[in-house]
């Protein structure tokens, strides 16, 4: 058996640091998460396409540089994190519409439809897209344009498509 007054006085001085820095780390790392942008995780989060997704959005969106968020799949850009354009994968998923329906058509052609509604007392935008799944929802602060639905479509596409605002896919459609 071990008693304390066989212990060297390093051995000592060690342990008792020991606490003391295990408290500092963890100071360390919780402040380096809440440095971020915080974002409500969405309920389908851990949906593996939403990785894919997050890990394909782009680091500049129109003139806002992406910043950090605290939240799994999620994105944010902008100059604060309280007027930051948010992302999030994993929503729940939009039944049958063409009310408030758009298709945004990328660079590449690639075209993703959103369901775009704007708060008439906040003038936040949310845009969440339609017939894809994992659905993803973009919310733009009040005052800024929506165009940056268009520089997300190329992420956003990487979720299979299974609706359209205008009925079947395209493939599926007669052509006459």
């Amino acid at each position: 058996m071990l008693h304390a007054s066989s212990l060297s006085p390093h051995r000592v001085s060690s342990t008792r640091r020991l606490p003391a820095l295990v408290a500092v780390a963890a100071t360390l790392l919780l402040t380096g998460c809440a440095g971020g942008v915080s974002v409500p995780v969405a309920p389908h989060a851990t949906d593996p396409v939403c990785a894919n997704i997050v890990l394909a959005m782009p680091d500049q969106l129109g003139s806002f540089a992406r910043i950090k968020t605290a939240s799994q799949a999620t994105a944010a850009w902008g100059d604060t994190p309280q007027q930051a354009i948010t992302v999030r994968c994993g929503v729940e998923i939009q039944g049958p519409t063409e009310e408030h329906c758009t298709t945004v058509t990328d660079v590449s052609g690639r075209e993703v439809d959103w369901i775009t509604i704007q708060d008439a007392e906040t003038g936040v935008w949310t845009m969440t897209t339609y017939g894809r799944s994992p659905a993803v929802e973009v919310t733009i602060p009040p005052g800024m344009s929506t165009s940056p639905a268009v520089e997300l479509t190329t992420a956003v596409s990487l979720a299979p498509a299974t609706r359209f605002c205008s009925g079947l896919p395209p493939e599926s459609q007669e052509t006459h």
